[in-house]
């Protein structure tokens, strides 16, 4: 238990049964739960607390997951590991790009979801990796600022999520090295490859290059290694 002995977690779904069952094993592990059954009660309930992960469904009546997850992203940086069925692949991609920190496919394994909950908690709040002495990494006109962990292109600050800081610094830290996917899924999210899709890793670096690129069909910064994974052009 240990980092997350504390924690709070909301688990949002529309049935009882897996409300029940998440719960239950979140519970064992440790963990504060508190459930709400639709869109509407789980927005009410963020309003006046705020938890250190959301376990959120995608469908859902009255106000759907995903814009939950926009109007949390909206305010803050709380976790979010959504809850998907295997028929929603667009939704599940749009869900990463709005900045969900994980998502887990229905049916699934109740030990899995703990799994993936601790390890976004342990990575939520865990001193930032920094280096040997968390100096700032520059190359040309972006500055990776490991204590701070801020990012800016000249003068301007790039706001990057949690993950897409993470992914970044990861490949900044080892210039021209070529990560694969599945090597960032266990860096970046800690994940087994196994329990983890590599669509992950590529809607990530495709959210950084948005942000970072002059051009994002052509990339100066993260490039990719055709068959294999990325690397970081210094």
């Amino acid at each position: 238990m240990g980092t997350t002995a504390t924690s709070t977690v909301l688990v949002v779904d529309d049935e009882p049964m897996v409300r029940e069952v998440v719960a239950r094993y979140l519970e064992l592990d440790g963990l504060r739960v508190h459930e709400a059954a639709d869109g509407p009660a789980a927005l009410g309930w963020l309003d006046e607390h705020c938890p250190d992960l959301v376990v959120l469904d995608i469908m859902l009546p009255g106000v759907d997951g995903l814009t939950i997850l926009r109007r949390l992203r909206a305010t803050g940086e709380i976790p979010v590991i959504l809850l998907t069925a295997r028929a929603e692949e667009v939704d599940r991609v749009i869900g990463l790009e709005l900045g969900a920190d994980d998502y887990v496919v229905k049916p699934f394994s109740p030990r899995e979801l703990t799994a993936r909950v601790r390890s976004v908690l342990r990575r939520a709040r865990a001193t930032p990796s920094t280096g040997v002495d968390g100096a700032p990494l520059i190359f040309d006109r972006l500055r990776i600022e490991p204590l701070t962990r801020e990012v800016w292109v000249g003068e301007r600050r790039v706001e990057l999520t949690p993950k897409e800081f993470d992914l970044l610094h990861t490949l900044a830290r080892s210039p021209r090295q070529v990560f694969s996917r599945r090597q960032l899924l266990a860096r970046v999210w800690d994940s087994a490859p196994e329990y983890q899709d590599a669509a992950t890793v590529t809607v990530h670096v495709g959210r950084l290059r948005q942000k970072l690129e002059v051009d994002p069909d052509d990339p100066r910064w993260i490039t990719t290694a055709w068959g294999v994974g990325y690397r970081f052009e210094p």
